[in-house]
Order: C-alpha cells, then sequence, then structure tokens
C-alpha cells in the first residue's frame, strides 16, 4: 500500500483520503521518494556548523553532506562529547546529516598509499556514524599512467569491499563519486562489479561525460542497479546539463535518495538561492512524475 495515502486515509478518513487520492492519480508513484539537499562544496564551506543547519532550515533544504575541511570543522579530530553535539544539534533540528563527504582515494600504484587511504576513510566512517549519519563519499579517481586500466579498477573495487565490510558494523553506506579521472560509466560498473557489496554504491556526478558515447540514458542503465541514497547535481539553471533527463531517469528508477546540490556559482544571497534550487529541480521531478503516469 501507498504509505504516504495510507497515512492520510488513517489520519484524515476516507472522504479527505479520496480527495488525495484523485489528486495523486495525476501523478505516479515513483520518483515520491526524491528529496533536495546540500553538499556543502561550495555554497556552505564557509558556513559554522550553527549557521549551516540554520541557512538549510531557512530554505527548507533538509539534507546536508558535510565536505571535510569547512567551516563547519566535523573531522575525525573531534572527541567523543564533541560529536555527540553535533549530532544533537541535527536531531534538534529538521536536518539530516546524510554523512562525510571525503577526498579518500584508491587508484595509487604505490600500496602503501592505498593503504593509508582506505585507513583514513574508515576514520570518517566512524565519524559519520557518531554524528548520525549514513554515508561516506569517496572517489575513484584517475588511472595511473603504466598500469593497466583493469587492475586499476580491480584495486578500487577490492579497497572499496574492505570499507564496505568496514562499514557494515557502522551501518553506513560508501558512496564512490563519480569524480575524477574516472568518469567513465562502464569503469564504474566494473568497479561496482568487483566490490561487490550491498552497502557500497554510486554516487551519481552529473558529469558532462554521462552524455557521451551512447547518451545519457544508455550510461545510465549501465550504473543504475548500483545508486546509493545521494546524487549530487549542480546548478540546475546553469550549462547545459539535462537536468530534466536526469529527473526523468530518477524518477523511472523510482529512485529512493537525496539530489545533492554541489554548487559553483557565487550568487550574493546563497539562502534564497538555494530554495531556488530545490524549486527548480523538485518542478522537474514533478514534471517527470505526471509524465510517467
Amino acid at each position: 500500500m501507498n504509505t504516504r495515502r495510507h497515512f492520510f486515509a488513517t489520519l484524515l478518513g476516507t472522504s479527505a483520503a479520496g480527495i488525495l487520492a484523485a489528486q495523486d492519480s495525476k501523478l505516479s508513484y515513483k520518483g515520491e521518494n526524491i528529496q533536495f539537499g546540500l553538499v556543502t562544496y561550495m555554497w556552505g564551506a564557509d558556513w559554522d556548523l550553527p549557521t549551516l543547519i540554520a541557512n538549510c532550515e531557512e530554505s527548507e533544504v533538509l539534507g546536508v553532506e558535510l565536505r571535510i575541511q569547512h567551516a563547519h570543522k566535523v573531522e575525525p579530530t573531534l572527541s567523543a562529547q564533541e560529536r555527540s553535539e553535533v549530532r544533537q544539534r541535527f536531531e534538534d533540528s529538521p536536518v539530516v546529516a546524510l554523512g562525510m563527504g571525503t577526498n579518500a582515494e584508491f587508484h595509487s600504484a604505490d600500496a602503501a598509499e592505498v593503504k593509508k587511504q582506505i585507513a583514513e576513510a574508515k576514520t570518517y566512517i566512524k565519524l559519520s556514524h557518531d554524528i548520525g549519519g549514513s554515508g561516506v563519499k569517496v572517489k575513484p579517481n584517475a588511472l595511473p599512467k603504466d598500469v593497466p586500466v583493469e587492475k586499476t579498477l580491480e584495486q578500487i573495487g577490492k579497497s572499496l569491499a574492505e570499507l564496505g565490510d568496514y562499514a557494515l558494523g557502522f551501518g553506513q553506506e560508501i558512496r564512490l563519486e563519480v569524480h575524477g579521472g574516472i568518469c567513465d560509466l562502464g569503469h564504474i560498473k566494473t568497479i561496482m562489479e568487483v566490490a561487490a557489496r550491498d552497502n557500497v554504491r554510486v554516487c551519481w556526478n552529473s558529469n558532462d561525460q554521462d552524455l557521451e558515447g551512447e547518451g545519457i540514458e544508455a550510461n545510465f542503465a549501465k550504473v543504475q542497479p548500483f545508486l546509493g541514497h545521494t546524487t549530487h547535481i549542480r546548478e540546475v539553471n546553469e550549462g547545459k546539463y539535462p537536468y530534466d533527463q536526469l529527473a526523468k531517469l530518477l524518477v523511472g528508477a523510482d529512485y529512493e535518495g537525496w539530489v545533492l546540490l554541489e554548487a559553483r556559482t557565487k550568487p550574493a544571497d546563497r539562502v534564497a538561492a538555494l530554495a531556488e534550487q530545490k524549486k527548480l529541480f523538485m518542478n522537474l521531478v514533478m514534471d517527470a512524475r505526471k509524465s510517467a503516469v
């Protein structure tokens, strides 16, 4: 049963529920669990934690991926008490801490460096757990010269598998952002097949490379089975990326997760701009749900 409709039927009675059902009949149920949030790069980079939460509340953008080395200062150096305080700040607000956005990467030809990166990622897994987050974003991030591509992809996949096993004990999702020198969705699919962990997922990153080859629909299909609970976009009304098509693909996949703005521009009023970006993208989602009926 549609849980939203069931809730209102219970709360309001059958008459009001009938009105709601008539309204909902104009929309596909697919995509009803898509939510809009923020990556603190770049619009939230200079906001301390109270300001970040307050600005997200004001803009009604109620989920946030905390990038490391930003003014909110949510880092592994926090004590147990400080972590508890961060968690409490989010619990006292409607804003959800979605987890940590790290720069951890596992492509190096130096085995010691890969081991170091894995160890660092593990500290953020525990941090995300402690502050009430649900996952940690990592990167592929390059294909070293003089190393067979297949070897690098396998190495990244095995590193993610190790992190996935570790993260399982903390209830966390490992989110591989399609980023840097490995934006080919075929390569990302290979990495995910090597990782082969239910809690190791793909963070779609709305790259120009998504449009290459057979196009966005075919590239989306390569990783759709591996999509995680976070997706990154840039400003909806900037550039040429087909966000209307992305919205249709997410709705068609009945995506359940957060579409997070990773902004590039510098508006005078970021809070107002953030609210506007939510409106723009969620309108695309609503249009996609109408056309999916």
